[in-house]
């Protein structure tokens, strides 16, 4: 069993091959192609930590769409003021399938 776990949009993942996962908008290259920075790698009962080791290791996954995440709906308010403030925000998000660890 071959799994590597990567850094994407700030945060870590655990991926394998096949896996599909959501990250923060990342823009693929010409043919919806991204690779993605490993921290770890296990291949069996081998785990690899090494910078060194890990440089010649590529993840690769491939655009499946992009897409935008739940609106959160931010509110502000001052008791005795008349101060009240409605925001939103929606996460611009894209979702990776991974073709390729080697």
């Amino acid at each position: 069993m071959v799994y590597a776990i990567v850094r994407a949009g700030g945060r870590q993942e655990k991926v394998e091959v096949g896996s599909v996962l959501v990250v923060d908008r990342i823009a693929g290259d010409d043919n919806g192609n991204v690779e993605l920075a490993p921290v770890l790698l296990v291949d069996g009962d081998k785990v690899t930590s090494d910078a060194d080791a890990l440089a010649k290791v590529k993840v690769t996954a491939e655009v499946v769409t992009d897409l935008r995440g739940p609106k959160i709906r931010i509110q502000h308010y001052r008791n005795k003021t008349g101060y009240k403030r409605r925001m939103g925000h929606r996460s611009e998000l894209t979702r990776l399938k991974v073709t390729e660890i080697k």
